[in-house]
């Protein structure tokens, strides 16, 4: 990222951008910084923009060869079409002589390092990729915006606000202008407010269902279940991710028996630091024993699905009352 805001700044561009990786907000950010920087306002004859799969790679080239009208480069940026993926091998071939004054830049997802494309794009520009970010980076940024909007924040506030709103900067954005609406007369943002405006994600729901079946809540469990249905969610999803759970909250007691704190818990598990106190919780409330029969369980539900024995509704229903009894 830096050398492309370096590049920015000297306009000392390379001829190809690959910008990868599955944080939309920040590649798209740079993909607009980028096109900002190259083009003149207004200046839709040598700028061309497409999206999605069916992209003409044989047209595309054709007008990178066509010079620039009354500007210093033509630029084509190229979105969501997959050819990171599979299918660039023309597109890989043309970057080994490309036109000097076209430059492209390239937009995707995902990305296959091992592709002719990929390999020419790093050898004759620049391959970013914008990963999700870590816990660390994600509070400086938020405190920003936060601070920006000259308001403030508790750590702990800050902490569920994260727990609901999850990794993705995209949806951060969203869920943080929902906060700041919200709080438009206020200067403090509130645990309350969070817990107003901010619905639990998925994951949380799976969370606190798991808590229900720890406590042997089988009203509650149940209840959790249906409102998962109800947002649509697939039985089958639901199962797969209550065995996740399980499978983390054993893999956290396993840790912590081995005396890790909640830093190294996270680090090792994957998970951000700030949930990472909430699973030690939840671990304390099953034994070793019950982790292990509850994953037993999701196999046996899954198996049962797959097979036919029972409908996927009634086989994750049948797991949570065997798991609260």
């Amino acid at each position: 990222m830096k050398r492309i805001l370096e590049d920015i700044r000297t306009k000392n561009f390379s001829q190809v951008y690959v910008l990868y990786g599955r944080e939309d907000y920040l590649r798209k950010q740079y993909r607009d910084r980028l096109v900002e920087a190259l083009t003149e306002d207004g200046d839709s004859m040598n700028y061309t923009f497409m999206r999605g799969k069916n992209c003409n790679l044989a047209g595309l080239i054709d007008l990178a060869e066509t010079m620039p009208f009354l500007s210093e480069r033509r630029v084509i940026v190229l979105e969501d079409t997959g050819v990171l993926k599979s299918g660039g091998e023309e597109l890989a071939a043309y970057f080994q002589a490309p036109c000097p004054t076209t430059v492209w830049v390239l937009v995707d997802s995902e990305c296959d390092k091992r592709s002719r494309l990929f390999k020419a794009a790093d050898t004759f520009g620049r391959c970013v990729e914008f990963a999700s970010q870590d816990e660390a980076t994600l509070k400086k940024w938020v405190l920003s915006l936060i601070r920006k909007e000259k308001k403030q924040i508790s750590a702990r506030t800050l902490d569920e606000f994260l727990e609901r709103a999850g990794d993705d900067m995209s949806t951060i954005r969203l869920e943080l202008e929902k906060v700041f609406c919200y709080t438009l007369d206020r200067d403090c943002i509130t645990m309350e407010d969070v817990e107003a405006v901010c619905l639990p994600r998925i994951t949380g729901r799976i969370f606190d269902m798991v808590d229900a079946i720890g406590a042997r809540d089988r009203t509650k469990a149940l209840k959790l279940y249906n409102d998962l249905q109800f947002l649509r969610e697939p039985p089958t999803r639901i199962l797969y991710l209550i065995g996740r759970q399980m499978n983390l909250l054993l893999q956290t007691k396993e840790l912590r028996a081995q005396g890790m704190d909640s830093r190294a818990i996270a680090a090792k598990l994957g998970i951000p630091g700030f949930a990472a106190g909430k699973y030690i919780r939840q671990a304390s409330d099953y034994s070793t024993e019950q982790l292990k029969r509850a994953l037993s369980g999701c196999i046996e539900a899954d198996e049962a699905i797959k097979t036919g024995k029972t409908t996927d509704k009634f086989s994750v229903e049948l797991l949570i009352m065997e798991l609260t009894a």
